[in-house]
């Protein structure tokens, strides 16, 4: 937080997972020690108007509210994070709040249902102080709602912003220019979709979900992934979902959906299920405990024997020591001044695989977006500015056809100088490698759960192992699960390897009775 406040933040959005005011207790006070403003946030999910959704009504807003301000928010926010909050909704409980506690409300939603606009209005109608809104060129979708659109929507009322819509215009005019550079990752439905009151998935998570399901294999069943989801979702409890708790439901759903299971082959089969590491860590309460709590049977199948934490999982993290962090980042070639610190300890693999590309490639940051993210065609010149002064002119000639080990030859013009690289391509379509599927009616055939890639093989050939001991680390696009031997025996073939591709299905070694 102190560091943050130095660089600039003035205004800190806490919010915590699973709307714990214990997890959020340390940073509101890290905050007003720093002198900046404390915003802390309501996660929104459910519909404080349905009385089939009774678990997180008005009354449970208003109370955390006020436990909230006790707390020392400067700030209250209503985090909407996946545009549920419909517009009498928005009414009801802003004015709820705004009787209930003398402080600032923050309006933040999305607008993948297409109602995001009009619960803002309704929310100002209530007096809400603060609403969350987007140039019209990125608005929309699982974004929030156009700002151009709100202040029309609000003229005659006397709580229209002063605001100079010619401005506005102008800057939504340039952003549609540059838009179109990041359309190989802008993914958002061009129309309004309602399912978000059935799925009930974060703006954020909707199309990166999608995406993930994409890449192992499932792109196919999308709409059965979102079924799936809310299932999950009712069968954790009806939790709080936006990162990392979102993520979660998001892990458990690809799972189940890729193995073909229902709940009834959760409880009947889940001594001889691997879950999700994501799924195992959220039960053992390594980001907190939800509201009423965990569902208990669910909570002991998925455990498979561990014990859940007890207490906050912050509270038994050991002491960080900032410096000894320094000397190892330095040691290893990265940055390493106080912000690369903070980022290592946060988002660790994150921090490594960039300082990685940094090192391997050089500051990628001077290239210019389309060519970032699209490549340069045939004949296409750019300039590079890799530091003040001193410009790089890169014309692409000729890229080869890949060679029998996968190697092509680039050709291009370097300053005038013409240049040869040789460049791997790893772009290897899984089909097309043939492996030994795990027959599923034998126990000691070890199979992926989810098509992506092994991070770790933890046994040898030959080695003896028990019934529920870790077998094969596998990932899949940030998923990873670690697969635990269904049987006791010996270690027979192993077929996978460290970094090694798979499919779903694919046999990663024996284990002979």
């Amino acid at each position: 937080m102190e560091l943050s406040a130095k660089n600039g933040i003035d205004v800190f959005r806490i919010f915590d997972s699973l709307n714990s005011l214990d997890n959020m207790a340390g940073a509101v006070q890290a905050v007003r020690e720093t002198g900046k403003i404390a915003e802390v946030a309501l996660c929104y999910t459910g519909d404080i108007l349905n009385p089939a959704r009774p678990k997180y009504n008005l009354d449970y807003y208003v109370t955390m509210a006020k436990e909230l301000q006790k707390a020392g928010a400067n700030i209250i926010a209503i985090k909407d994070m996946a545009g549920l909050l419909k517009p009498e909704a928005a009414y009801c409980l802003v004015s709820a709040l705004k009787d209930a506690i003398d402080l600032p409300i923050h309006l933040h939603t999305h607008e993948g249902a297409g109602n995001a606009v009009y619960s803002l209005a309704r929310a100002i109608d209530a007096g809400v102080d603060i609403v969350d809104v987007a140039y019209s060129s990125f608005a929309n979708g699982t974004s929030q709602p156009s700002m151009n659109s709100l202040y029309y929507a609000l003229s005659g009322n006397d709580r229209q912003p002063d605001l100079d819509i010619e401005a506005m215009e102008e800057m939504s005019r340039y952003w549609a220019t540059v838009r179109p550079y990041y359309k190989g990752v802008d993914k958002a439905d061009p129309y309004p979709n309602t399912e978000v009151y059935m799925h009930e998935m974060p703006g954020g998570q909707f199309s990166n979900l999608r995406q993930q399901a994409k890449a192992v294999g499932l792109g196919a069943k999308w709409n059965d992934i979102k079924k799936m989801y809310h299932r999950v979702n009712m069968l954790f409890g009806d939790i709080i979902k936006v990162t990392p708790s979102s993520k979660v439901v998001g892990d458990m759903t690809l799972f189940m959906i890729q193995n073909n299971l229902t709940e009834d082959d959760i409880f009947e089969k889940g001594d001889i299920l691997d879950f999700p590491q994501s799924v195992v860590e959220f039960f053992e309460g390594r980001i907190g405990i939800p509201y009423q709590g965990f569902p208990k049977e669910l909570q002991k199948i998925i455990l498979k024997g561990r014990e859940p934490l007890k207490e906050r999982p912050g509270k038994s993290l050991a002491p960080v020591d900032f410096e000894v962090v320094r000397k190892q980042l330095q040691d290893a070639g990265y940055l390493h001044d106080d912000e690369a610190i903070n980022a290592y300890c946060q988002y660790p693999k994150v921090f490594k695989d960039y300082n990685e590309i940094i090192k391997k490639y050089g500051d990628v940051s001077v290239l210019d977006t389309p060519t970032f993210f699209f490549g340069m065609s045939k004949n296409e010149e750019i300039r590079v500015e890799i530091e003040k002064g001193k410009d790089l002119v890169i014309k692409l000639i000729n890229i080869s056809d890949p060679d029998e080990s996968g190697m092509r030859t680039i050709t291009f013009m370097f300053n005038g100088a013409e240049r040869e690289i040789q460049v791997m391509d790893k772009n290897v379509d899984m089909k097309t490698v043939s492996r030994k599927k795990a027959d599923p009616d034998k126990a000691g055939d070890i199979g992926a759960t989810l098509s992506g890639s092994v991070v770790k093989v933890l046994v040898v050939k030959g080695q003896a192992v028990k019934k529920g001991e870790p077998l094969v680390v596998t990932e899949a696009m940030k998923m990873e699960t670690t697969i635990t031997s269904p049987i006791s025996g010996t270690v027979g073939e192993i077929y996978a390897t460290k970094g090694m591709p798979i499919l779903s299905g694919d046999c990663l070694l024996e284990v002979n009775e």
